[in-house]
C-alpha cells in the first residue's frame, strides 16, 4: 500500500532557495512530499488556515516578521503542528531558545544537504507522532477518569479505593457522608482510620476487610452485627461492605477497592419483621400449649387427688407425689422453651450450641398437640455451631409451621441433621469451611415453580391467613448468622428447606440430672420473695437439708433483717434474693444497697424471668449465686452447696 505523501509548507521570503529547496525534496528517497510556498508569515497562516499541514519549514528572517517571535507567532497559531527552523542565521543562542520553545530541530542554510533536510523531517514527523500518540493517551485518560468521577458520584454506596499499603487513594461523595471524612483528609489517610468498624455488641475494633481482601486474594464481606463509626466517634450506622482486590494486567494486585452502603433502616425493619412474624407464630404455638399444659395438669391433680385420699399407703402416696414431680418437670421444660421463643433481643446473643437438641426440643414444642409425626435423621455426632438460640429456634419453628400446614397438619415431617464440608455442597454459595446442614422435609402440596425465587421476599405468600413474614425473617437471621437457606420442591411431591450454619467445632454436650444427689448443709439463709406460698415451700426444703431460715417479703425488709442479725451477732451465712417485687424493692437494688453495708455478703439471685441479663452475668451485679425459677430441693441444695463452699474455700 503506498504512503500518502507528506503535506509540507515552506515558509521562505528567498524564491530561488524556496525553489531548490522544493525541487530536492521531490527527489528525496523512501518518502513523498506535496509541498507549499509562502513568502511571508501572514501568507502562511492564511495557508494553513484554509489546509493544515503535516510540518512547516520556517525561515526566521520574512519581511513581515523577525528573530523568535516569528517561531512564536506561527507556533502559537497551530501549536500541533511540528516546526523546523530553516534560516541563514547560525546562532547559537537562537537554536538553543527556538528548540526550549518547542522547534523540532535547528538548521541552517549552507550548512545542510538535501539528505540532512530529508532526515530531520522524517525525524520531527516520528517525534510528533510520539507526541501526538502521548496527547491521544492522556485524552483518553482524562476522559475515563472523568466517566469514573461522575460514575462515582451516581453510584448510591460508598466506594473506597486504597493501595496495597491500605492507604485511601480513592473516595466517592457517598464514602464522605457515610464516614465523615472529606475527599481531601482521607486520601493518604489508612483505611483504618477512615473505615473505622467495630462490633455492635462489644466495640471491639473488627478488621478491615481491605487487609482481609489482600490476605484472602479473593472477594470478602463484613461480619454481621459490625457498625461503622464515624470520624470524630458522634456516631455509627449498621452497613453491608465487600472488598476486592484491583489487578494490573499481569494479575498482581495493585490496590482494593471497597463497596458499602449504610442498612441501618434496613436493619431496623428487620427487627420489626420479627416482632410481627413472633406474635403470628405464637398464635400458632398458643393451642398447643394449651394442650400440653392441661395434660401436664391433669397429671399433677389427679396423682396429688389419689396421694390425698385417706385409705392410701405411705408407699403409693410417695409413688403418686413422684408422678406429680415428673409432670412438674415436664411442665418446666415446656415453660423454658416458651420463654426462649419469646426472648426478644434484637442483637445477636451467641453461643455454642448442641444443635440436634434444639431442633428436637423445638419440633416438639412447635407441633404439641398436632396430628403431625416427626422422623429426625442423625448421620453424624453433629458440630456444634455458635448461634442466638432463641432466633434459631424460631426459624426452624418457622420451618416446621410451613411443612406441618403444607400437609393440612397431618402426615410426616423427616428433618435430616448432618455435619458436611461446604466444598461438596454442589451449586450453593457457601463460604469455604464446615458447616451443619438440617433438612426439612414434607410430604405437602409443593411450591410451584414460579414462585420459588419469591418465598423469602417479606410479604409474599400463597397463604390466605399467612402474613409473608417467616420465611423472610428466617432468611435475614440464617444469613445474619453466616449461613445459608436453600429449597427444593414438586408439586403433589412435598418441599425440602436446607439450612446451613457454620460449625464451631466438636459437638456440645448435655449434662445429665440422673441420679441427682441432695447435698445437706448448715447456716443461717434470709429468703427474700414477695410470693408467701415461695417462701414458705423454700423454707420447708431447706430446714429439710440443715439450714436455719427466717424471711423477708421485699429488698426494704430484708435490709433491716440482714443489719439487725449482723449487730447482734448472728449473722446470716447467705441470702437469696427475688429478683422482682412487684410495688416493692427488688434483688438488683436490694444487692446494691446491702453491699454497701456488707461488702463480703455472698447473695444468691432467683427470678421466673430466666431470659434476663442480670441471671446471665449475675456476678457483674454482686451475686455469687443463680437459682432460675421454678426449682426443686435438689438444684436448690446444689447452688448453697457451691456459694458456702466459695466462701469456706
Amino acid at each position: 500500500m503506498t504512503a500518502l505523501p507528506v503535506e509540507l509548507l515552506l515558509i521562505e521570503d528567498n524564491e530561488s532557495y524556496a525553489k531548490l529547496v522544493v525541487r530536492n525534496l521531490k527527489n528525496a528517497k523512501h518518502i513523498k512530499f506535496n509541498t507549499r510556498t509562502a513568502a511571508t508569515l501572514v501568507e502562511g497562516i492564511g495557508l494553513l488556515e484554509e489546509k493544515p499541514a503535516d510540518l512547516i519549514l520556517l525561515d526566521l528572517l520574512l519581511p513581515d516578521s523577525g528573530g523568535l517571535d516569528t517561531f512564536k507567532k506561527i507556533h502559537s497559531h497551530f501549536p500541533g503542528i511540528p516546526v523546523i527552523v530553516l534560516t541563514a542565521v547560525a546562532d547559537e543562542d537562537s537554536a538553543v531558545k527556538s528548540l526550549q520553545l518547542g522547534a523540532q530541530d535547528y538548521l541552517v542554510k549552507g550548512e545542510v544537504d538535501n539528505d540532512q533536510i530529508t532526515r530531520a523531517i522524517r525525524y520531527a514527523l516520528e517525534r510528533q507522532k510520539d507526541i501526538n500518540q502521548r496527547k491521544k493517551i492522556e485524552r483518553e485518560l482524562f476522559e475515563e477518569k472523568e466517566r469514573l468521577a461522575v460514575t462515582l458520584s451516581s453510584i448510591g454506596d460508598g466506594v473506597i479505593a486504597t493501595d496495597t499499603e491500605g492507604r485511601v487513594v480513592l473516595v466517592n461523595a457517598i464514602a464522605e457522608r457515610l464516614t465523615g471524612w472529606l475527599r481531601t483528609e482521607a486520601i493518604g489517610s489508612p483505611i483504618d482510620e477512615v473505615f473505622f468498624i467495630v462490633n455492635v455488641e462489644t466495640g471491639e475494633m473488627k478488621e478491615n476487610p481491605v487487609s482481609k481482601a489482600i490476605r484472602a486474594n479473593n472477594v470478602v464481606g463484613l461480619e454481621s452485627g459490625t457498625v461503622l463509626v464515624t470520624k470524630q466517634r458522634e456516631g455509627c450506622r449498621y452497613v453491608s461492605a465487600s472488598s476486592s482486590p484491583i489487578r494490573d494486567r499481569d494479575g498482581i494486585i495493585i490496590g482494593v477497592v471497597l463497596v458499602f452502603r449504610d442498612i441501618t433502616e434496613l436493619k431496623k425493619l428487620e427487627e420489626e419483621l420479627l416482632k410481627v412474624q413472633k406474635l403470628e407464630s405464637i398464635g400458632v404455638l398458643a393451642g398447643g400449649v394449651a394442650h400440653d399444659f392441661n395434660n401436664l395438669l391433669t397429671s399433677i391433680m389427679g396423682n396429688i387427688s389419689l396421694s390425698s385420699l385417706p385409705d392410701i399407703s405411705d408407699e403409693k402416696v410417695k409413688q403418686r407425689l413422684l408422678e406429680a414431680l415428673k409432670a412438674c418437670h415436664k411442665a418446666k421444660d415446656l415453660s423454658s422453651q416458651l420463654l426462649t421463643f419469646s426472648k426478644g433481643k434484637s442483637l445477636e446473643n451467641k453461643e455454642p450450641t448442641n444443635l440436634e437438641k434444639l431442633i428436637k426440643d423445638t419440633a416438639g414444642f412447635t407441633m404439641s398437640g398436632s396430628n403431625v409425626d416427626f422422623q429426625f435423621v442423625v448421620n453424624d455426632k453433629v458440630w456444634a455451631v455458635e448461634v442466638d438460640e432463641a432466633q434459631i429456634s424460631q426459624v426452624m419453628s418457622n420451618m416446621i409451621i410451613n411443612a406441618a400446614q403444607a400437609m393440612t397438619n397431618e402426615g410426616k415431617i423427616t428433618i435430616t441433621i448432618e455435619n458436611v464440608d461446604a466444598k461438596n455442597e454442589k451449586g450453593i454459595p457457601l463460604t469455604e469451611g464446615y458447616y451443619v446442614k438440617t433438612t426439612i422435609e414434607d410430604q405437602g402440596i409443593g411450591i410451584p415453580k414460579e414462585y420459588i425465587s419469591r418465598i423469602f421476599d417479606p410479604y409474599f405468600t400463597t397463604k390466605q391467613a399467612g402474613s409473608g413474614l417467616g420465611l423472610a425473617t428466617s432468611y435475614s437471621i440464617i444469613k445474619n448468622h453466616g449461613g445459608y437457606i436453600a429449597v427444593e420442591s414438586e408439586l403433589h411431591v412435598g418441599t425440602r428447606f436446607f439450612v446451613y450454619l457454620p460449625a464451631k467445632g466438636d459437638a456440645v454436650t448435655t449434662e445429665s440430672k440422673i441420679n441427682a444427689v441432695i447435698k445437706r448443709g448448715s447456716g443461717r439463709v434470709l429468703i427474700m420473695d414477695d410470693k408467701m406460698e415461695v417462701r414458705e415451700a423454700a423454707g420447708e426444703m431447706l430446714a429439710h437439708i440443715g439450714y436455719e431460715v427466717e424471711f423477708a417479703k421485699d429488698g426494704g425488709e430484708l435490709l433491716k433483717t440482714y443489719k439487725k442479725a449482723k449487730q447482734e451477732g448472728h449473722p446470716f451465712d447467705t441470702v437469696i434474693m427475688d429478683l422482682t417485687v412487684p410495688g416493692g424493692m427488688g434483688g438488683k437494688e436490694a444487692i446494691e444497697k446491702l453491699l454497701m453495708f456488707d461488702p463480703e455478703v455472698r447473695a444468691i439471685v432467683s427470678s421466673g424471668y430466666s431470659s434476663d441479663p442480670i441471671l446471665e452475668k449475675y456476678e457483674k451485679y454482686g451475686f455469687k449465686g443463680v437459682l432460675p425459677k421454678p426449682y426443686e430441693m435438689e438444684k436448690l441444695s446444689d447452688v448453697l452447696y457451691y456459694v458456702l463452699s466459695q466462701r469456706n474455700n
